[in-house]
C-alpha cells in the first residue's frame, strides 16, 4: 500500500451504469437534526436521489445497510443539489434540486421509530418551478442584502439568469455576448454574480444592475424600458473554468477561479491575488479554512486519480484516490470531523482523511538453488508444442454446455452464390463435435446457449482458384495488358500454380492460361531473361483475380524459401482509361434504370386512369360507347409488363456491372499500392474511398459515393498545400449526377497526387509527401486449398 494513499474512512459504489457530475454532490445538515453532523446527499443523471449518514466502520467492510438514509427515484435527470434556507415561511434547512427543465425544492423530514427499525427519513416536495428555458447550473444566496433567507439564480443553456425568491419567479436576465454557459457563483460579500463567459474571460454582474436592467423577454425585441446590462468589471484569462468558489470562512476577501490549467485568487475588484500553473488536468476543487492566517488551503483533484492539497501556491500533500473525482467536499460526521468526500463520474462515494500508511511488507528472503536446466529445456519445450496446439486449432468453437438448435449460415458475395445459405444443426452437448465442410468464402454460427440470448460466431477463410477458374490453352494476343516486376530472378509457373498444369502438357513453366467460369481467359506469361511477369486478358476486370492470385502465391513461395525481402512493383502507367470504360457500362445501366422507373410511372398512372373511366362507363344505367378505352387499356396494360420486363433485365445486367465494376476497382487498386509502394493502412483508405458499398441501390449508388469520397482525400491530405485543406466535410445530400465527367476527373487527380509523392491519411496534419518505396507483402489474399470448416462442440 502506497504510504500517501488517501486513508479510506467509508465508501460505497452508487448503482450501476450512472453517471455523476460536478453538481451532483452537496453535504449539509438537510435532516435539520441540530446536531451539527453533516449529511452527504447525491443525485445523478438517472434521476436516482439517495442521502447517506456515514458512520465509522472496520477498515475494509464498506458502507453498511442503515448508513442510506433515503434513495427515491425522480422522474428527471438532476443536474445539481444545493442546501439552504429556500422557504419563506421557515428557518429550517431545504433541498433544492434542479433539472433540466424544473426547480424542485424539498424538506427532508426524520421520524423516529418505535421498534429496532430506526429512524425513518422523507422526502416531502414543498414547492417547483417549471422552467421556460433548459437549466444549466444554480446559485443561491441573500440577493440583495436579504437577511435569513436564500434566492436561487438558474443559468440557461441559452445565456439567461432566470431569478427565483423562494417561490414565486423575480425577474430574467440575458447575460451580454453569451455563446456558451460557465460556471456561475454568488459572492455576498459585494452583492455580485461571478461567471467565466465563452470569452474566456471573467465577468461580474452586480444584482442591483440585474434588477433594473431590460427584461429578458423584451431585450431582443422591443428594448422599450430598463438599462443595458453592463458588467461590474471583467478579467481575461484566455482558458475555460471548471469552477468558481467564493469562500466565506477566510478574512481576506478572494475569489477562486478553476481553469484548465491554472487556478487563480481574485480580489473583489477582479485584481489577481496570485495564480498557480498546473502541470496536470484538474478535475474538480474545493477552497477550505487554513490554520494559517491570510492564506487559504485548497483540495485540488486531478485526472491522475490524485487528491492535492494547496496553501496558496505551496503544495502541502498529495494523495492517491482509487478514482478520478468529479466532485470534493469538506463534511462533518459523528465519528470524524473534516472528512474529505468525492465522487466520481461512475459513481464511486468515498469519505478519507489525509494520512500516511506505512507499507509492513518485506521481501522474502531469496532461497539459492541450483537450476535444473535439462528439465527447464524440457519444460519450455512441452509448453511451446501446446501454445502451437492451441493457435492452429483456435477457430475451433467451443461450448462447456449444451448448445441450443445451432444454425449455419453461409454468406457470399456476388458474382458467387450459394444452394443452400442455412443449416440447422442438432442440439449439442459434452464431448459432440460435428465435421461440416463448405467451399464457401465466410461462414457465421448463431447459436442460442443456456443464457437465451443468440450468439453469433464467425469464421473466415480462402477459397480454392479451381472453383472459378480452369486450366485453358494460352492467347497470344490480348486487349488488356499489364506487367509485375519483382526484385528475384523469375521462377516456374508451374511451381506457384501446381495445380493448373495438366501432366499431358510440357512443364515448361513460363506461361500458363486460366479460364473463368464466366467464360473469359487471363493468361499470365513468366519472362526468361528478366524479372517481369505479364498478365493479360480481352476483360479489363477479369485480371485481378488472377493478379491477386499471383501476387499471394509469389509471397508465399519466397517465404518458403527463407526469402525476406522479396518486392513486388508496378511501373505504370495507371490503365485508367480501361478502368473507366467499366465505369462508364455501369453508370449507363443505372440511367437507364431511372428511364424505366419513370416510364413505369407514367404507364402506370395512364392505366389507373382508364381503369376509372371504364368503371365509371360500366356503372353508368345508361349505356354508353366504350369509345375504345378497353382496346386502350390492353395496349397499356402491354407496355406495363414490356416495361417491367425490360427494367427487371436491366436489374440483371446491373447487379453483373456492379461486380465487374468491384473487380476492376480491386485491380486498380492492387496497381495504385504496387505503383507508390503504399503502407497496409493507406490501401485500407484507398479500398474505403473507392469501394463504399457492397452493392448499389436506388437510393445510393457508387457513383456518388466514391466522388465524395475522393473529393474529401482531394481536398484534406492530398491538397495541394496546407492552406487548401478543408476539414469540413460537405453536408449536401447525395444525389445521382447527370455524367461520370466530374468522377473521373477526381480519380484522375488521386492518382497523379499519389504519383507525386502524396501520403493518404485520416489525420488532419499536413500533406507530406512520401518517397516511393517497394511495397512490402501483399495483404490481399484469395485461393489455397479446399475450405474445411470444423465446429466442435465439447
Amino acid at each position: 500500500m502506497s504510504l500517501f494513499k488517501a486513508r479510506d474512512w467509508w465508501s460505497v459504489v452508487l448503482g450501476e451504469g450512472e453517471e455523476f457530475d460536478q453538481g451532483c454532490l452537496c453535504v449539509g445538515d438537510v435532516d435539520n437534526s441540530g446536531s451539527g453532523h453533516d449529511k452527504i446527499v447525491v443525485g445523478s443523471y438517472m434521476g436516482l436521489l439517495r442521502i447517506y449518514g456515514p458512520r465509522a466502520s472496520s477498515p475494509g467492510s464498506g458502507a453498511l445497510a442503515e448508513d442510506q438514509l433515503l434513495e427515491v427515484q425522480l422522474r428527471d435527470p438532476i443536474i445539481q443539489l444545493e442546501v439552504g434556507k429556500f422557504v419563506s415561511c421557515s428557518d429550517l434547512l431545504h433541498l433544492a434540486v434542479l433539472h433540466p427543465r424544473k426547480l424542485s425544492v424539498y424538506a427532508v423530514t426524520a421520524t423516529a421509530g418505535n421498534v429496532e427499525h430506526g429512524i425513518q427519513y422523507q422526502l416531502r416536495l414543498v414547492y417547483e418551478h417549471n422552467l421556460q428555458r433548459t437549466a444549466c447550473n444554480m446559485t443561491y444566496g441573500p440577493f440583495g442584502g436579504v437577511t435569513g433567507h436564500h434566492f436561487i439564480c438558474i443559468q440557461s443553456m441559452d445565456g439567461m439568469l432566470m431569478f427565483f425568491e423562494q417561490e414565486s419567479y423575480a425577474f430574467g436576465r440575458f447575460l451580454p455576448g453569451f455563446l456558451l454557459p460557465g460556471p456561475l457563483c454568488y459572492c455576498g460579500r459585494t452583492d455580485t454574480f461571478i461567471t467565466v463567459s465563452s470569452a474566456r474571460q471573467v465577468e461580474s454582474y452586480k444584482y442591483e444592475v440585474l434588477a433594473v436592467a431590460t427584461d429578458a423577454d423584451e431585450e431582443h425585441e422591443r428594448k422599450t424600458s430598463g438599462k443595458r446590462l453592463t458588467a461590474d468589471w471583467t478579467l481575461v484569462i484566455g482558458e475555460q473554468a471548471l469552477d468558481i468558489v467564493v469562500p466565506t470562512f477566510t478574512s481576506t476577501s478572494s475569489i477562486f477561479v478553476l481553469g484548465e490549467r491554472n487556478v487563480y485568487c481574485l480580489k473583489d475588484n477582479g485584481q489577481i491575488r496570485f495564480m498557480k500553473k498546473l502541470e496536470y488536468n484538474p478535475s474538480c476543487f474545493l477552497p477550505y479554512a487554513s490554520v494559517s492566517e491570510g492564506t487559504t488551503n485548497l483540495l485540488m483533484g486531478n485526472h491522475n486519480s490524485t487528491l492535492l492539497v494547496y496553501q496558496d501556491v505551496t503544495l502541502k500533500w498529495a494523495a492517491q484516490l482509487s478514482c478520478v473525482p468529479v466532485a470534493v467536499r469538506v463534511a462533518n460526521f459523528q465519528d470524524l470531523k473534516g472528512v474529505v468526500v468525492t465522487l466520481s463520474g461512475d459513481g464511486h462515494l468515498q469519505c478519507s482523511y489525509m494520512g500516511t500508511d506505512p507499507s509492513f511488507f518485506m521481501a522474502p528472503r531469496v532461497d539459492a538453488r541450483e537450476i535444473n536446466y535439462e528439465e527447464v529445456d524440457a519444460e519450455m519445450k512441452a509448453l511451446q508444442k501446446i501454445i502451437k496446439e492451441a493457435v492452429r486449432t483456435q477457430e475451433r468453437l467451443q461450448c462447456r454446455l449444451t448448445v441450443q438448435s445451432p444454425k449455419l449460415n453461409v454468406c457470399v458475395q456476388p458474382p458467387l452464390a450459394v444452394t443452400q445459405e442455412q443449416f440447422v444443426l442438432d442440439s449439442m452437448g459434452k464431448n459432440k463435435y460435428e465435421i461440416c465442410v463448405y467451399d464457401f468464402s465466410c461462414a457465421s454460427l448463431p447459436s442460442s446457449p443456456f443464457t437465451g440470448v443468440p450468439r453469433v460466431a464467425q469464421c473466415k477463410f480462402t477459397l480454392p482458384l479451381r472453383l472459378v477458374c480452369l486450366p485453358s490453352a494460352p492467347s497470344k494476343n490480348s486487349k488488356y495488358k499489364i506487367t509485375i516486376d519483382t526484385n528475384k530472378p523469375p521462377v516456374s509457373l508451374g511451381d506457384i500454380f501446381p495445380e493448373f498444369v495438366e501432366k499431358s502438357e510440357e512443364k515448361e513453366g513460363n506461361v500458363l492460361a486460366f479460364q473463368l467460369i464466366a467464360g473469359s481467359t487471363v493468361t499470365v506469361q513468366a519472362s526468361k531473361t528478366s524479372q517481369r511477369y505479364r498478365i493479360q486478358s480481352d476483360t479489363f476486370e477479369d485480371m485481378w483475380l488472377v493478379t491477386k492470385e499471383l501476387l499471394q502465391r509469389f509471397d508465399t513461395f519466397f517465404a518458403k524459401q527463407g526469402v525476406k525481402d522479396f518486392r513486388n512493383s508496378f511501373a505504370g502507367p495507371i490503365p485508367l482509361q480501361e478502368y473507366f470504360e467499366t465505369v462508364d457500362h455501369h453508370f449507363e445501366l443505372r440511367v437507364n434504370a431511372e428511364k424505366y422507373q419513370d416510364l413505369l410511372s407514367e404507364r402506370a398512372v395512364q392505366f389507373r386512369a382508364i381503369q376509372r373511366r371504364l368503371l365509371t362507363r360500366f356503372k353508368d344505367k345508361t349505356p354508353a360507347p366504350l369509345q375504345n378505352l378497353d382496346t386502350l387499356m390492353e395496349g397499356t396494360y402491354r407496355q406495363v409488363i414490356a416495361l417491367a420486363d425490360a427494367a427487371e433485365e436491366n436489374r440483371a445486367l446491373l447487379c453483373q456491372a456492379f461486380a465487374r465494376l468491384r473487380s476492376a476497382t480491386h485491380l486498380l487498386i492492387t496497381l495504385l499500392s504496387l505503383w507508390q509502394g503504399l503502407s497496409a493502412d493507406q490501401t485500407s483508405i484507398l479500398e474505403a474511398t473507392l469501394l463504399p458499398l457492397l452493392q448499389d441501390t436506388p437510393q445510393l449508388g457508387w457513383e456518388e459515393c466514391v466522388d465524395a469520397a475522393v473529393s474529401h482525400l482531394l481536398r484534406t491530405c492530398l491538397s495541394r498545400s496546407p492552406k487548401d485543406q478543408a476539414l469540413s466535410l460537405s453536408t449536401s445530400q447525395l444525389s445521382m449526377p447527370k455524367d461520370t465527367a466530374r468522377l473521373k476527373k477526381h480519380i484522375t487527380l488521386l492518382c497523379d497526387r499519389l504519383g507525386k509523392g502524396g501520403r493518404l491519411s485520416l489525420s488532419s496534419e499536413a500533406n507530406v509527401q512520401t518517397p516511393v518505396v517497394m511495397p512490402g507483402q501483399s495483404r490481399m489474399s484469395l485461393g489455397g486449398q479446399r475450405a474445411t470448416l470444423i465446429i466442435v462442440f465439447s
